[in-house]
Parts: structure tokens; C-alpha cells; sequence
């Protein structure tokens, strides 16, 4: 048996002399220097031979491949022997047994020259340093392999949480953090970053809020951690967090009951746009006024039921599966919600497709989903118990919910634009019409599509609400159309 002079052999630099290279091989465990490869490499050098470690089953860890006897490797790695040595007129050849936390693997050392005492020291003693570096990088396998677990098992518990599947949710939660989802209500944060600074800020919302929350790197947004808590005390947690961190905002719901995460979340992304118009970097959903809080609740309560009646015949899974997409699907684009349900986006179109066929709307037309959106927002925020069965043309319709108060609100708020003199409010009014859509709004106004995009940008800001982005803050600047005249109400195929 004859190894190759080939492979890691050109490492020809010798290790430096007496117990010289004792210390250069204790330099390898040094943690920014930690690296088999570079520890089988430098042996090379040391002793002036091919090095090679190989696992039992035959595979190259590192180093060159050496010819080896089968039947040897075998006894080697099982522990029959810890060693051997083998030599002929143009090779000699050393194996020392290397363990490793799954498997034993063999360090061959193949050289033209005998080993002397010098160079069979230097073999022996890098053998525990090379089972040390194996552990350690096993270890960190493990721990990664653990965190991805982990992270992974956040995200399911979200996913659970955002279709309101509560008792599948604390359940799943029980076994690695008991107590955390005990209670019934909670808030949701949106944490943003930079995305390449997200694991960081990731870890240091776990620190912050000693794990007393659910922290899930959001699946849709790279820059985005969604922190789920019942604790009172996590929104200040986080508000330092971003304090001490540049080019970070963060974005907090109301407290809802955990059957609303879904709702509480679009809350905070919709508190996280305002956020970066604040000095502090941060803002909480419940700082305006909204609305349906405006409205006549008996009223509103009565208008949903009769607009979502065809959802209350379905199965409860069902129901509830197309209440949590719809919402999500409104909020924001097909692909960014089915990563956060973790289906695909087909599965969000199919669904939202049919809530349109049941409810007889169609979701391409703003106003129809700002008022689907009024809608569902209503449903999910009453009991778990059908609506009264309220399917004649009687009762209240949306031209009574848009009056009273509400009204003054809607007047109000639209009123910031007017003293702009480039007119944003009817290229606003204008690009609601037309679907979100600039160049059909600027068609229609006889302007450039840049410039409608930039009205409505700049609306942003003083209304205090995202507009370009689909969501709640655009429905209700929608809604407030409607709610001044500005705009027709929806037609329905159902009776508003």
C-alpha cells in the first residue's frame, strides 16, 4: 500500500522546531481559527507528508484521499485498536483513531521518510485537537439545527394564532414556553429594521422580553420581527430596543383577544407606517380614531350580519380559515399573506375568490374592499356565535352607517389636503376610482402617472395613514370618501 504525493502536501512549510509547534497547533483552537481543514493542512506542513481524515464509511472529511486497507480503517473506527503503522521501501503510514460525537473517523498520515520521535509527537497530539474541533462544530450544528427548530415552531404558533386556531396554538406553545399564551388577550409589535441587521434585533427582542413573547421573524418582510405578547410591560421593552438602535421603528395593535392576532397585526403594520413620521420611531394603532368606533355598533353590527350572512352557513374551520385569509388578503398582497399563513398564494386567491362569490362583491374595485374590509373587521371582533339571521332587505344599509359622527370625522380628515394648492385630494379621489391605479388616474386627470404617484405620496404624511400600500389605512381614507359624498357607494349584488 503506497499513499500520493499529490493533494495537501505542497503545505511544505515546517512546524517551527522544539515545542514550537506545539503552540502553533494550540493556535487552531482559538475561535476565530477553529477549522479541521486548516488543522489536517498544517499536520501537512509539520510532518512533510498527505494527511488524510476520513469517517468509517469512506467519505474525505478533509485532506487528501490516502489508499487505505479497508479491513484496518474497520478495526480503527470500531475501537478494536486505536492505531497503527504500516511502512514499505517508499512509504511509511500512521492511523490514530479521532473521535467523534456521531461516529469515529481515522487520521492517516502517509510520509517517504520514517517517522522520528519529533514527528510522531506532533500526529499524536494533533489527533485531540482535531476531536475537539469535530465536537465543537457538531455542537454548533446542533445549535443551529436548534434555533432553526425554534424559529420554525414561533412561526407555526403565529400561523396557528392567525387563523384562529387558539387551542392548537397554546398548545403547541405549552411544551417549549408554558404560561405564554395563557391569556386571552394580547398585543402584536412589528419591529423594522434593516434586513441584514434583523437577526440581531431578532435576538435582542428575545433578550428584551426575557422570552416572555412570541418572536417571529416575519416570513413576508426581511426587515420585519412580530412580537406577540400578553406582558404589559414588553411594549416599553421595545420602545428602548429602537431607541437605541438608528434606522429602527416600531409599530404596536390595541390589545386584542388572541382570535384577533390577525387583526392586531395588520393594527401594528398599519401603526408602523406612522412610526416614521415620529421622532421617537414609534407609534400604537390606538393613538387615532377610527371609523367604525364612530359608527352606531347596533347598527354596524346588524349591516355585517347581513353582508356576511353566506359565511355563517359554513363549517366553523371553514368560516373562520376564509375570515382570517380575506382579512389578511386585504391587507396586503397575495404573496406577503400567504407567507404569513404559510400556504401558497394560490390558496389565498382561491379563498378570497370565493368569500367574493359568496358575498357577491369583487375585491378589484377599492371601495368594495374597503367595505368588505369594515365588514369582516366587525365580524371577527364579536363572539364565536352566528349573527342574527338577518337575510330581507330590512334594516339598516351602509348609507346609515356613513352619517353622525363618523361623517365629521371623514370631513376632518380630508379637510388636511385642502390647503394644498396642487389639489391631493382629487387626485386622491381620482386614483381611489380608478382601482389604486396611477396611470388610469392620471388619464383622467390629463396628467403624468409620476405625478399622481407623487400627489398621493405626499398625502402620506398628512393624513397620517399609508396610501400606496393596500391595507387599513387606506381603507379608511376610502371610507371617509364615501362617508363626505366624495365617492359612489359600492354596488353589491347583496343589499347594502
Amino acid at each position: 500500500m503506497a499513499g500520493r504525493e499529490g493533494g495537501n502536501r505542497q503545505q511544505e512549510t515546517p512546524a517551527g522546531v522544539g515545542a514550537a509547534w506545539a503552540e502553533e497547533l494550540l493556535e487552531h483552537l482559538r475561535p476565530a481559527a477553529r477549522d479541521v481543514r486548516k488543522v489536517v493542512a498544517w499536520l501537512s506542513g509539520a510532518v512533510r507528508g498527505s494527511v488524510a481524515l476520513q469517517d468509517a464509511a469512506g467519505n474525505l472529511v478533509a485532506g487528501t484521499r490516502i489508499p487505505l486497507d479497508e479491513g484496518l480503517v474497520t478495526d480503527i473506527t470500531s475501537g478494536r485498536i486505536a492505531s497503527a503503522a504500516w511502512e514499505s521501501h517508499e512509504r511509511h503510514l500512521r492511523l490514530v483513531r479521532v473521535e467523534h460525537p456521531s461516529h469515529a473517523c481515522v487520521l492517516a498520515v502517509s510520509r517517504r521518510t520514517p517517522f522520528d520521535r519529533r514527528t510522531s509527537d506532533v500526529v499524536t497530539q494533533t489527533a485531540p485537537v482535531i476531536e475537539l474541533l469535530l465536537t465543537a462544530r457538531e455542537s454548533t450544528a446542533a445549535g443551529l439545527r436548534l434555533q432553526r427548530a425554534t424559529s420554525d415552531l414561533r412561526l407555526a404558533i403565529l400561523q396557528l394564532l392567525m387563523v384562529e386556531d387558539t387551542v392548537a396554538a397554546r398548545r403547541v406553545a405549552a411544551g417549549l414556553w408554558p404560561g405564554l399564551l395563557d391569556a386571552d388577550t394580547a398585543c402584536v409589535y412589528v419591529v423594522e429594521s434593516e434586513p441584514a441587521a434583523r437577526d440581531r434585533i431578532a435576538e435582542e427582542c428575545l433578550d428584551s422580553t426575557r422570552e416572555d413573547a412570541l418572536v417571529v421573524r416575519c416570513p413576508a418582510m426581511d426587515g420585519h420581527v412580530i412580537v406577540v405578547s400578553p406582558r404589559d410591560t414588553t411594549g416599553d421593552a421595545l420602545r428602548s430596543l429602537v431607541g437605541r438602535h438608528a434606522d429602527t421603528f416600531l409599530g404596536g395593535s390595541v390589545r386584542q383577544s388572541l382570535a384577533r392576532t390577525a387583526t392586531a397585526y395588520g393594527q401594528a403594520v398599519s401603526a408602523l407606517a406612522v412610526a416614521h413620521f415620529r421622532p421617537d420611531k414609534t407609534a400604537v394603532y390606538a393613538e387615532r380614531t377610527h371609523p367604525e368606533r364612530l359608527m352606531d355598533p347596533e347598527a354596524l353590527r346588524a349591516w355585517t350580519a347581513r353582508l356576511l350572512h353566506p359565511l355563517d352557513s359554513l363549517p366553523h374551520h371553514t368560516r373562520a380559515e376564509l375570515l382570517a385569509t380575506t382579512r389578511l388578503g386585504l391587507e396586503f398582497t397575495a404573496v406577503s399573506a400567504a407567507k404569513v399563513l404559510g400556504v401558497s398564494r394560490n390558496t389565498v386567491r382561491a379563498r378570497m375568490e370565493r368569500v367574493e362569490a359568496l358575498l357577491g362583491t369583487d375585491f378589484a374595485d377599492l371601495t368594495v374592499r374597503a367595505v368588505v374590509h369594515l365588514a369582516l373587521n366587525t365580524r371577527i371582533g364579536l363572539p364565536d356565535t352566528p349573527f342574527a339571521r338577518t337575510t330581507g332587505t330590512c334594516g339598516p344599509g351602509l348609507s346609515d352607517l356613513l352619517s353622525g359622527p363618523a361623517r365629521t370625522w371623514a370631513q376632518d380628515l380630508l379637510g388636511r389636503l385642502d390647503a394644498d394648492a396642487r389639489n391631493p385630494r382629487r387626485t386622491l379621489r381620482t386614483w381611489i376610482a380608478a382601482g389604486g391605479n396611477a396611470e388610469r388616474a392620471a388619464q383622467a386627470l390629463g396628467v403624468h402617472a409620476q405625478t399622481v404617484r407623487e400627489h398621493v405620496r405626499s398625502a402620506e404624511p398628512v393624513l397620517e395613514r399609508q396610501l400606496l400600500a393596500a391595507g387599513t389605512d387606506l381603507y379608511e381614507v376610502v371610507l371617509a370618501h364615501l362617508l363626505v359624498g366624495d365617492l359612489d357607494l359600492p354596488v353589491l349584488q347583496r343589499p347594502t
